[in-house]
């Protein structure tokens, strides 16, 4: 825990993130990423430097099975506010729309849920999951399927909302992360979505992975590289 509590802490001092008196909400998938995120929070709230609150919000997507009660447990035990929100973001993409495709509307709609859910909670700040290993295949994902050099920014002023959204992982890597939720016993909620498994992230990261067998370095060299702001841009750091 100690390692990752290292990386959120590098990601705050480097882009500011966290600001004295930010209402943050922690948005919970009941994925292992969304998860240890939450739990890390809840403890760097201890030696943070700016003093923050912390809740935790889950939109339901309206397709069963989707149990919430070993997050609500969790949130009892880490002394963490915790907020679920019924939508119908599942029927609309697969049942009306049919969608082939529907990981980027699946996307747009939850960010959008998300960010109404946060004004109505009063919170400033979202917090998503998205590791180190995510910036990487969004950056694939960009440069294969739209033939341009983009990833994530792991702080991102959403004007229209007037909410900032974080990503405090963005330093860690997944294997770590799936080291921790074991380690831990974070209760994992399993995916109902209909297309887990199957997108093109997925194929992102088995290109990855099969890159990584005849380089090794490769994800630190990807990380390095999203990092050198004055060669590439897309990580600009926080003004000291």
């Amino acid at each position: 825990m100690k390692e990752l509590l290292g990386c959120i802490r590098r990601a705050d001092k480097d882009f500011g993130l966290i600001e004295a008196g930010d209402k943050v909400a922690v948005g919970v998938s009941g994925g292992k990423d969304s998860l240890i995120l939450l739990y890390a929070l809840s403890l760097y709230r201890r030696f943070c430097p700016n003093p923050y609150e912390l809740t935790a919000v889950t939109l339901h997507l309206g397709r069963e099975p989707f149990d919430t009660a070993p997050i609500q447990r969790l949130c009892d035990e880490l002394n963490v506010p915790y907020l679920v929100k019924r939508t119908e973001i599942s029927r609309i993409i697969f049942d009306e729309r049919k969608e082939k495709n529907p990981c980027s509307l699946c996307a747009k709609m939850r960010r959008g849920a998300l960010l109404d859910l946060c004004k109505e909670l009063g919170a400033n700040k979202l917090a998503l999951g998205h590791h180190r290993d995510d910036a990487e295949e969004t950056l694939l994902l960009s440069l294969l399927y739209e033939g341009r050099l983009h990833t994530f920014h792991p702080k991102t002023y959403l004007s229209r909302s007037n909410i900032t959204q974080i990503r405090p992982m963005v330093y860690a890597s997944e294997k770590h992360i799936i080291h921790l939720v074991k380690q831990l016993g974070l209760p994992v909620i399993s995916s109902p979505c209909p297309a887990n498994g199957e997108t093109r992230r997925e194929l992102m990261t088995e290109i990855l992975n099969d890159i990584c067998k005849k380089i090794p370095n490769a994800r630190e060299l990807i990380l390095s590289a999203l990092q050198n702001e004055a060669q590439y841009g897309l990580w600009e750091k926080h003004p000291k």
